[in-house]
C-alpha cells in the first residue's frame, strides 16, 4: 500500500463505506475525518451546481484544519431525473415512488469531489446516464424490503440486485454511479 501514486496525506471526510472501499482499492492509504454539514443548497441550482456547491460546503467546514502536506477530499452524488434532485428517499413510500417514476427511463448520476490543500481547492464531476428497463411493483417491492436502499440517492445501488437486473443502459462512468468517479479521483490525486 501507500501512496506511491500521490505525495501528500489523503484525507477522506466520507463515512460512505463505498466511497471508502473505492480509495482502497485505489491503493492510497487514506484517514478518515468527519465533520457534521447540513446538506442544503439554494433552490435555484440546477443539476451539476448542487452536486459541486454541496462537496465545497463539505470541504469548507475544514477550512484551517489542514496540514501542508495533506489533501481533503469531499464528495457528493445526486440523481437528476426530470429536472429535480432526487436525494435519499424518505422512507419505503418515497423510494417506491422514486424507483417507479424512473422505471423504464433515463436519469443522471451526478458526482461532484472537492480536493482542497491549504494552497487551493478544486472541484471536478462526472456525469453518468443510467437507464432503466421496465420495472415491475413486485421488483421494486422485493429490492426495498430485502436490501433497504435508503441511504442512497435515488432509493438503488447499481452494485446491487436492482443494478443486475434492472439496468437497461450505462452510458459513462460505472463507478460514478456508485458514488466515486475512481479515474477522475486517481488522476487527480497523482497530479497533485
Amino acid at each position: 500500500m501507500g501512496n506511491q501514486f500521490c505525495t501528500h496525506k489523503i484525507i477522506l471526510a466520507s463515512g460512505s463505506p463505498r466511497r471508502q472501499q473505492f480509495l482502497r482499492d485505489l491503493q492510497f492509504d487514506f484517514e478518515i475525518r468527519l465533520k457534521e454539514v447540513a446538506e442544503v443548497y439554494p433552490d435555484h441550482l440546477q443539476g451539476v451546481e448542487i452536486t459541486n456547491y454541496l462537496a465545497q460546503l463539505k470541504a469548507n467546514a475544514f477550512e484551517g484544519t489542514l496540514e501542508d502536506q495533506e489533501v481533503l477530499l469531499t464528495s457528493d452524488t445526486i440523481v437528476w431525473f426530470e429536472n429535480k434532485a432526487l436525494g435519499k428517499p424518505k422512507d419505503y413510500e418515497d423510494a417506491f415512488a422514486m424507483l417507479k417514476a424512473m422505471s423504464g427511463k433515463t436519469h443522471e448520476v451526478i458526482t461532484s469531489v472537492c480536493f482542497k490543500t491549504n494552497r487551493k481547492t478544486e472541484t471536478v464531476f462526472e456525469v453518468t446516464k443510467v437507464t432503466f428497463k421496465n420495472l415491475s411493483d413486485e421488483v421494486i417491492h422485493h429490492y426495498l424490503e430485502n436490501y433497504k436502499p435508503f441511504d442512497k440517492a435515488g432509493a438503488y445501488g447499481i452494485q446491487e440486485w436492482i443494478g443486475l437486473i434492472g439496468i437497461a443502459k450505462i452510458e459513462g462512468s460505472y463507478t460514478n454511479v456508485v458514488g466515486m468517479p475512481t479515474d477522475v479521483v486517481f488522476e487527480y490525486l497523482t497530479n497533485l
